[in-house]
């Protein structure tokens, strides 16, 4: 974590930053949202959030794409979908 700020929030790993901010309107069951995340190394990032206790979403364990990538996500408290992927 890079910092906690009221209603704000960083997370970073390595050379990637993440910013999470407080936005009261959402309404957390119709959001729709998400971002996908590329990485070079897929295997050491998925594992490091096991060892760390993060949910993975229960469709999104870590497997081989027919679209030639590989990938896992996770949803953040506000229905956001974080994919991580890696291009084979």
């Amino acid at each position: 974590m890079l910092g906690d700020y009221d209603d704000y929030l960083i997370v970073g790993k390595d050379e990637i930053e993440l910013h999470f901010f407080t936005f009261k309107e959402l309404n957390p069951t119709e959001n729709y949202g998400g971002v996908y995340i590329r990485t070079d190394d897929i295997d050491k990032l998925y594992q490091s959030l096991l060892d760390s206790k993060i949910s993975i979403h229960p469709n999104g364990n870590l497997d081989i794409k027919p679209w030639g990538q590989k990938e896992f996500a996770l949803q953040d408290s506000d229905n956001n979908l974080l994919t991580f992927g890696q291009s084979l």
